[in-house]
Protein backbone atom coordinates (compact mmCIF):
# COMPACT_ATOMS: atom_id res chain seq x y z
CA UNK A 1 0.00 0.00 0.00
CA UNK A 2 1.27 3.40 -1.05
CA UNK A 3 0.36 6.16 0.90
CA UNK A 4 0.62 9.94 0.40
CA UNK A 5 1.07 12.39 3.25
CA UNK A 6 -0.10 15.65 3.26
CA UNK A 7 0.76 18.71 5.16
CA UNK A 8 -0.77 21.79 4.33
CA UNK A 9 -0.02 25.05 5.45
CA UNK A 10 -1.35 29.08 4.52
CA UNK A 11 1.12 29.36 1.94
CA UNK A 12 2.98 25.87 1.83
CA UNK A 13 2.47 22.30 0.90
CA UNK A 14 4.19 19.60 2.22
CA UNK A 15 4.31 16.08 0.85
CA UNK A 16 5.29 12.18 1.30
CA UNK A 17 4.38 9.16 -0.63
CA UNK A 18 5.45 6.39 2.04
CA UNK A 19 5.24 2.30 0.77
CA UNK A 20 3.92 1.18 3.90
CA UNK A 21 5.22 -2.71 2.66
CA UNK A 22 8.74 -1.23 4.34
CA UNK A 23 7.26 2.35 5.29
CA UNK A 24 9.98 3.74 3.22
CA UNK A 25 9.73 7.06 1.59
CA UNK A 26 9.34 7.16 -2.30
CA UNK A 27 9.10 10.58 -2.62
CA UNK A 28 8.89 13.83 -0.98
CA UNK A 29 8.49 17.71 -1.50
CA UNK A 30 7.29 20.65 -0.65
CA UNK A 31 5.25 23.27 -2.83
CA UNK A 32 6.35 27.19 -1.00
CA UNK A 33 4.91 30.81 -1.58
CA UNK A 34 1.82 29.78 -3.06
CA UNK A 35 -0.23 32.74 -3.85
CA UNK A 36 3.12 34.64 -3.88
CA UNK A 37 4.87 33.44 -6.79
CA UNK A 38 5.74 30.26 -6.01
CA UNK A 39 8.78 27.56 -5.38
CA UNK A 40 8.78 23.82 -5.59
CA UNK A 41 10.90 21.13 -4.83
CA UNK A 42 10.45 17.86 -5.21
CA UNK A 43 12.96 14.47 -4.42
CA UNK A 44 13.13 10.64 -5.02
CA UNK A 45 14.26 7.99 -2.47
CA UNK A 46 16.97 7.14 -4.93
CA UNK A 47 17.92 10.44 -5.21
CA UNK A 48 16.77 12.12 -8.31
CA UNK A 49 15.57 15.99 -7.50
CA UNK A 50 13.45 18.57 -9.35
CA UNK A 51 13.24 21.95 -8.42
CA UNK A 52 11.57 24.95 -10.38
CA UNK A 53 10.14 28.22 -9.67
CA UNK A 54 6.29 27.81 -10.71
CA UNK A 55 3.28 30.01 -10.27
CA UNK A 56 1.07 28.30 -7.63
CA UNK A 57 -1.94 30.66 -6.87
CA UNK A 58 -3.81 28.07 -4.86
CA UNK A 59 -3.64 24.93 -2.98
CA UNK A 60 -5.34 22.95 -5.91
CA UNK A 61 -2.73 24.23 -8.56
CA UNK A 62 -0.02 22.82 -5.73
CA UNK A 63 -1.49 19.61 -5.70
CA UNK A 64 -1.30 19.46 -9.64
CA UNK A 65 2.66 20.04 -9.32
CA UNK A 66 2.82 17.16 -7.03
CA UNK A 67 0.75 14.94 -8.82
CA UNK A 68 3.11 15.97 -12.27
CA UNK A 69 5.67 15.55 -10.26
CA UNK A 70 4.59 11.57 -9.15
CA UNK A 71 3.78 10.76 -12.44
CA UNK A 72 6.78 12.72 -14.49
CA UNK A 73 9.12 10.49 -16.73
CA UNK A 74 12.02 11.82 -15.29
CA UNK A 75 11.24 12.32 -11.27
CA UNK A 76 8.07 10.25 -11.47
CA UNK A 77 7.96 7.68 -9.02
CA UNK A 78 4.38 5.68 -9.74
CA UNK A 79 3.07 5.25 -13.32
CA UNK A 80 -0.70 6.13 -12.44
CA UNK A 81 -2.46 7.71 -9.42
CA UNK A 82 -3.94 4.58 -8.87
CA UNK A 83 -0.93 3.33 -7.25
CA UNK A 84 -1.76 5.72 -4.30
CA UNK A 85 -4.24 3.75 -2.30
CA UNK A 86 -4.77 6.29 0.14
CA UNK A 87 -4.14 10.02 1.49
CA UNK A 88 -3.11 11.01 4.90
CA UNK A 89 -3.66 14.78 6.30
CA UNK A 90 -2.18 16.08 9.24
CA UNK A 91 -4.37 18.94 10.81
CA UNK A 92 -3.12 21.41 13.62
CA UNK A 93 -6.34 22.08 15.45
CA UNK A 94 -9.09 19.09 16.65
CA UNK A 95 -10.68 21.24 19.26
CA UNK A 96 -12.98 19.49 21.31
CA UNK A 97 -14.72 17.68 18.31
CA UNK A 98 -11.99 15.02 17.07
CA UNK A 99 -9.89 13.11 19.82
CA UNK A 100 -8.61 10.76 17.33
CA UNK A 101 -8.16 10.26 13.71
CA UNK A 102 -10.89 9.86 11.74
CA UNK A 103 -11.68 9.19 7.86
CA UNK A 104 -12.49 12.09 5.60
CA UNK A 105 -16.49 12.90 5.05
CA UNK A 106 -18.25 16.48 4.07
CA UNK A 107 -19.10 16.15 7.89
CA UNK A 108 -15.84 16.13 9.26
CA UNK A 109 -14.59 18.85 6.55
CA UNK A 110 -17.51 21.00 8.43
CA UNK A 111 -16.05 20.07 11.98
CA UNK A 112 -12.71 20.97 10.79
CA UNK A 113 -13.82 24.31 8.99
CA UNK A 114 -15.78 25.19 12.16
CA UNK A 115 -12.39 24.99 14.45
CA UNK A 116 -10.80 27.88 11.99
CA UNK A 117 -11.11 30.32 14.51
CA UNK A 118 -9.18 28.38 16.94
CA UNK A 119 -6.54 28.44 14.55
CA UNK A 120 -7.31 30.77 11.19
CA UNK A 121 -4.40 30.10 9.25
CA UNK A 122 -3.58 26.60 9.62
CA UNK A 123 -6.96 24.85 9.54
CA UNK A 124 -8.26 27.04 6.75
CA UNK A 125 -5.02 26.09 4.73
CA UNK A 126 -5.72 21.99 5.78
CA UNK A 127 -9.14 22.47 4.20
CA UNK A 128 -7.80 23.96 1.42
CA UNK A 129 -5.65 20.82 1.05
CA UNK A 130 -7.98 18.24 1.56
CA UNK A 131 -10.04 20.12 -1.20
CA UNK A 132 -7.25 19.72 -3.27
CA UNK A 133 -6.74 16.45 -3.35
CA UNK A 134 -10.63 15.55 -3.39
CA UNK A 135 -10.63 17.57 -6.59
CA UNK A 136 -7.42 15.52 -8.02
CA UNK A 137 -8.37 11.91 -6.74
CA UNK A 138 -11.74 12.41 -6.62
CA UNK A 139 -13.79 10.70 -4.03
CA UNK A 140 -12.97 6.93 -4.47
CA UNK A 141 -9.28 7.21 -3.04
CA UNK A 142 -9.89 7.40 0.77
CA UNK A 143 -8.42 10.39 2.84
CA UNK A 144 -8.11 10.86 6.78
CA UNK A 145 -7.06 13.14 9.07
CA UNK A 146 -4.40 13.29 12.14
CA UNK A 147 -5.07 15.68 14.57
CA UNK A 148 -2.23 17.34 16.78
CA UNK A 149 -4.15 17.85 19.29
CA UNK A 150 -5.51 14.55 19.77
CA UNK A 151 -2.87 12.94 21.51
CA UNK A 152 -3.18 15.75 23.99
CA UNK A 153 -6.98 14.62 24.55
CA UNK A 154 -6.13 12.64 27.63
CA UNK A 155 -5.24 15.82 29.53
CA UNK A 156 -6.99 16.06 32.83
CA UNK A 157 -9.39 19.30 33.29
CA UNK A 158 -7.18 20.45 36.12
CA UNK A 159 -4.49 20.67 33.29
CA UNK A 160 -6.27 22.52 30.21
CA UNK A 161 -8.78 24.37 31.96
CA UNK A 162 -7.34 27.86 31.97
CA UNK A 163 -8.58 30.28 35.54
CA UNK A 164 -10.61 32.84 33.83
CA UNK A 165 -14.09 33.03 33.72
CA UNK A 166 -16.22 29.67 33.27
CA UNK A 167 -18.35 30.60 30.69
CA UNK A 168 -15.33 31.69 27.96
CA UNK A 169 -14.57 27.69 28.13
CA UNK A 170 -18.47 26.74 27.72
CA UNK A 171 -19.07 29.94 24.89
CA UNK A 172 -15.80 29.73 23.24
CA UNK A 173 -13.99 25.94 23.76
CA UNK A 174 -11.13 28.66 25.04
CA UNK A 175 -8.82 26.01 26.97
CA UNK A 176 -5.81 23.98 26.73
CA UNK A 177 -5.02 22.12 23.65
CA UNK A 178 -0.99 21.42 23.02
CA UNK A 179 0.19 20.83 19.79
CA UNK A 180 2.97 18.80 17.86
CA UNK A 181 0.78 15.67 18.62
CA UNK A 182 2.30 13.44 16.30
CA UNK A 183 5.61 14.05 17.16
CA UNK A 184 4.69 13.46 20.90
CA UNK A 185 3.38 10.45 19.88
CA UNK A 186 5.96 9.05 17.11
CA UNK A 187 9.10 9.43 19.94
CA UNK A 188 6.75 8.15 23.21
CA UNK A 189 6.16 4.94 21.53
CA UNK A 190 9.59 4.47 20.28
CA UNK A 191 11.37 5.30 23.21
CA UNK A 192 8.98 2.82 25.18
CA UNK A 193 10.22 0.29 22.76
CA UNK A 194 14.15 1.27 22.92
CA UNK A 195 13.45 0.89 26.99
CA UNK A 196 11.84 -2.40 26.13
CA UNK A 197 8.83 -1.53 28.27
CA UNK A 198 5.34 -0.97 27.70
CA UNK A 199 4.83 3.04 27.34
CA UNK A 200 1.92 2.62 30.24
CA UNK A 201 4.28 1.87 32.82
CA UNK A 202 6.81 4.91 31.79
CA UNK A 203 6.76 8.26 33.43
CA UNK A 204 8.31 10.32 30.23
CA UNK A 205 9.07 13.99 29.28
CA UNK A 206 9.21 14.41 25.56
CA UNK A 207 10.97 17.58 24.31
CA UNK A 208 9.85 18.96 21.02
CA UNK A 209 12.47 21.51 20.22
CA UNK A 210 12.71 23.57 17.07
CA UNK A 211 11.41 26.84 15.61
CA UNK A 212 8.25 25.95 17.38
CA UNK A 213 9.03 23.78 20.57
CA UNK A 214 6.44 21.96 23.10
CA UNK A 215 6.93 20.01 26.18
CA UNK A 216 4.45 17.12 27.67
CA UNK A 217 4.54 15.20 30.32
CA UNK A 218 3.63 11.58 30.07
CA UNK A 219 2.33 9.06 32.46
CA UNK A 220 0.49 5.50 32.12
CA UNK A 221 0.45 5.91 28.46
CA UNK A 222 -1.56 9.33 28.39
CA UNK A 223 -0.65 12.73 28.13
CA UNK A 224 -0.87 14.47 31.88
CA UNK A 225 0.20 17.95 30.38
CA UNK A 226 1.56 19.68 27.33
CA UNK A 227 3.33 23.49 27.25
CA UNK A 228 1.26 24.93 24.67
CA UNK A 229 -2.32 25.93 24.96
CA UNK A 230 -5.48 27.64 23.28
CA UNK A 231 -2.67 28.13 20.34
CA UNK A 232 0.91 27.13 19.97
CA UNK A 233 2.30 30.90 21.25
CA UNK A 234 2.27 29.35 24.99
CA UNK A 235 5.10 27.59 26.69
CA UNK A 236 8.96 27.99 26.08
CA UNK A 237 10.19 30.72 23.81
CA UNK A 238 10.54 29.46 20.28
CA UNK A 239 12.00 31.01 17.15
CA UNK A 240 9.95 33.98 16.64
CA UNK A 241 7.56 33.13 19.54
CA UNK A 242 7.34 34.37 23.23
CA UNK A 243 5.80 31.64 25.17
CA UNK A 244 4.53 32.22 28.26
CA UNK A 245 4.54 35.53 29.65
CA UNK A 246 2.66 37.40 32.12
CA UNK A 247 -0.64 38.81 29.93
CA UNK A 248 -0.04 42.23 31.61
CA UNK A 249 2.71 42.64 29.13
CA UNK A 250 0.86 42.31 26.77
CA UNK A 251 -1.57 45.20 27.37
CA UNK A 252 1.16 47.50 28.68
CA UNK A 253 2.90 47.08 25.58
CA UNK A 254 -0.22 47.49 23.56
CA UNK A 255 -1.30 50.82 25.54
CA UNK A 256 1.94 51.77 25.62
CA UNK A 257 2.82 51.71 21.82
CA UNK A 258 -0.63 52.22 20.36
CA UNK A 259 -0.78 48.82 19.04
CA UNK A 260 -3.81 46.91 17.58
CA UNK A 261 -4.61 43.34 18.65
CA UNK A 262 -3.88 42.22 14.73
CA UNK A 263 -0.13 43.70 15.05
CA UNK A 264 0.01 42.52 18.79
CA UNK A 265 -0.56 39.26 17.57
CA UNK A 266 2.57 40.00 15.09
CA UNK A 267 4.43 40.81 17.73
CA UNK A 268 4.45 37.98 19.87
CA UNK A 269 3.81 35.19 17.37
CA UNK A 270 6.25 36.66 14.79
CA UNK A 271 8.76 38.89 16.00
CA UNK A 272 9.61 37.80 19.60
CA UNK A 273 11.51 35.18 20.96
CA UNK A 274 15.08 33.95 19.72
CA UNK A 275 14.60 37.02 17.15
CA UNK A 276 13.12 39.30 19.24
CA UNK A 277 16.00 38.64 22.02
CA UNK A 278 18.81 38.02 20.04
CA UNK A 279 18.43 40.57 17.37
CA UNK A 280 20.70 38.30 15.23
CA UNK A 281 18.16 35.58 13.37
CA UNK A 282 15.05 32.80 14.73
CA UNK A 283 17.44 29.81 13.52
CA UNK A 284 19.26 28.24 16.48
CA UNK A 285 22.16 27.72 14.57
CA UNK A 286 22.70 30.94 13.68
CA UNK A 287 22.15 32.72 16.84
CA UNK A 288 24.49 29.79 18.78
CA UNK A 289 27.00 30.93 15.93
CA UNK A 290 26.77 34.71 16.85
CA UNK A 291 26.90 33.48 20.70
CA UNK A 292 30.11 31.53 19.86
CA UNK A 293 31.57 35.04 18.59
CA UNK A 294 31.07 36.95 21.41
CA UNK A 295 27.13 38.75 20.98
CA UNK A 296 26.14 39.04 24.27
CA UNK A 297 22.13 39.22 23.22
CA UNK A 298 22.64 35.92 21.56
CA UNK A 299 24.02 33.92 24.50
CA UNK A 300 21.33 35.67 26.67
CA UNK A 301 18.23 33.96 23.79
CA UNK A 302 19.87 30.63 24.65
CA UNK A 303 20.49 31.24 28.00
CA UNK A 304 16.09 31.97 28.03
CA UNK A 305 15.92 28.96 25.90
CA UNK A 306 17.49 26.21 28.14
CA UNK A 307 16.34 28.09 31.12
CA UNK A 308 12.91 27.47 30.38
CA UNK A 309 13.21 24.34 29.17
CA UNK A 310 14.63 23.22 32.58
CA UNK A 311 11.64 24.68 34.09
CA UNK A 312 9.32 22.78 32.61
CA UNK A 313 11.25 19.31 33.25
CA UNK A 314 10.80 20.15 36.64
CA UNK A 315 7.31 20.63 37.00
CA UNK A 316 6.60 18.03 34.91
CA UNK A 317 8.85 16.04 36.70
CA UNK A 318 6.64 17.01 39.97
CA UNK A 319 3.35 16.65 38.27
CA UNK A 320 4.31 13.41 37.11
CA UNK A 321 5.96 11.56 40.44
CA UNK A 322 8.92 10.90 39.39
CA UNK A 323 10.34 10.75 35.85
CA UNK A 324 12.05 7.47 34.05
CA UNK A 325 12.97 9.31 30.68
CA UNK A 326 13.37 12.25 28.72
CA UNK A 327 13.35 12.29 25.48
CA UNK A 328 14.80 15.47 22.82
CA UNK A 329 13.65 15.41 19.22
CA UNK A 330 12.61 18.08 16.35
CA UNK A 331 15.37 20.05 14.78
CA UNK A 332 17.38 21.91 18.07
CA UNK A 333 16.49 18.74 20.10
CA UNK A 334 17.60 16.32 17.58
CA UNK A 335 20.72 18.37 16.23
CA UNK A 336 21.99 20.89 19.65
CA UNK A 337 24.08 18.88 21.43
CA UNK A 338 24.79 21.47 23.96
CA UNK A 339 21.96 22.37 24.28
CA UNK A 340 20.73 19.37 25.65
CA UNK A 341 24.62 19.07 27.72
CA UNK A 342 23.53 22.09 29.73
CA UNK A 343 19.77 21.16 30.19
CA UNK A 344 21.02 17.87 31.57
CA UNK A 345 24.02 18.50 33.88
CA UNK A 346 21.34 21.34 35.83
CA UNK A 347 19.00 18.34 35.65
CA UNK A 348 21.92 15.90 38.28
CA UNK A 349 20.80 16.91 41.39
CA UNK A 350 17.69 14.16 40.28
CA UNK A 351 19.97 11.76 39.35
CA UNK A 352 20.43 12.46 35.47
CA UNK A 353 23.34 11.64 33.96
CA UNK A 354 25.00 12.06 30.25
CA UNK A 355 27.76 10.81 28.87
CA UNK A 356 28.85 13.58 26.99
CA UNK A 357 30.41 12.02 23.75
CA UNK A 358 27.30 10.15 23.21
CA UNK A 359 25.49 13.47 23.20
CA UNK A 360 27.84 14.76 21.20
CA UNK A 361 27.45 12.00 18.47
CA UNK A 362 23.62 12.04 18.45
CA UNK A 363 23.11 14.45 15.77
CA UNK A 364 22.13 14.69 11.99
CA UNK A 365 19.46 12.32 12.19
CA UNK A 366 21.09 9.40 15.13
CA UNK A 367 19.01 7.92 17.80
CA UNK A 368 19.83 6.41 21.09
CA UNK A 369 20.54 6.73 24.70
CA UNK A 370 22.70 9.12 25.95
CA UNK A 371 22.47 8.69 29.47
CA UNK A 372 24.84 7.17 31.33
CA UNK A 373 24.33 3.10 32.75
CA UNK A 374 24.19 4.68 36.10
CA UNK A 375 21.76 7.40 35.60
CA UNK A 376 17.78 7.16 37.10
CA UNK A 377 16.75 8.67 34.59
CA UNK A 378 17.28 7.34 31.03
CA UNK A 379 17.76 10.36 28.47
CA UNK A 380 17.58 9.71 25.15
CA UNK A 381 17.64 11.66 21.33
CA UNK A 382 14.88 10.42 18.79
CA UNK A 383 14.58 11.81 15.62
CA UNK A 384 10.59 12.85 14.97
CA UNK A 385 8.70 11.50 11.94
CA UNK A 386 5.25 13.01 12.40
CA UNK A 387 4.84 11.62 8.81
CA UNK A 388 4.62 7.75 9.95
CA UNK A 389 2.28 8.40 12.28
CA UNK A 390 0.25 10.27 9.91
CA UNK A 391 0.57 7.33 7.16
CA UNK A 392 0.26 4.56 10.22
CA UNK A 393 -2.98 6.06 11.12
CA UNK A 394 -4.07 6.12 7.63
CA UNK A 395 -3.69 3.03 6.85
CA UNK A 396 -4.96 1.41 9.81
CA UNK A 397 -8.12 2.85 9.25
CA UNK A 398 -8.77 2.29 5.40
CA UNK A 399 -7.95 -1.37 6.46
CA UNK A 400 -10.49 -1.35 8.91
CA UNK A 401 -13.20 0.11 6.92
CA UNK A 402 -13.08 -2.23 4.00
Amino acid sequence: MKILVINAGSSSMKYQLIDMTDESVIAKGNCERIGAGGHFKHSTGDGRVYETDVVMNNHTEAFVQIKNALLSEEYGVIKNLDEVSAVGHRIVQGGALFSKSVIVTEEVIKGIESLIPLAPLHNAAHVQGIRACLEVFGKDVPEVVVFDTAFHSTMPPKAFIYPVPYEYYEKYAVRRYGFHGTSHRYVSHRCAELMGKDLKDIKMITCHLGNGSSITAIKDGKVIDTSMGLTPLDGIMMGTRTGSLDPSVVTFIAEKEHISPSDMDTLLNKKSGFLGISGVSSDDRDVCAAADAGNERAKLAIEILEYDILKYIGSYTAVLGGVDAIVFTAGIGENQSSHRENVCHALEFMGVKIDDELNRQAVRGAEGKISTPDSKVEVFVIPTNEELVIARDTMALVENNK
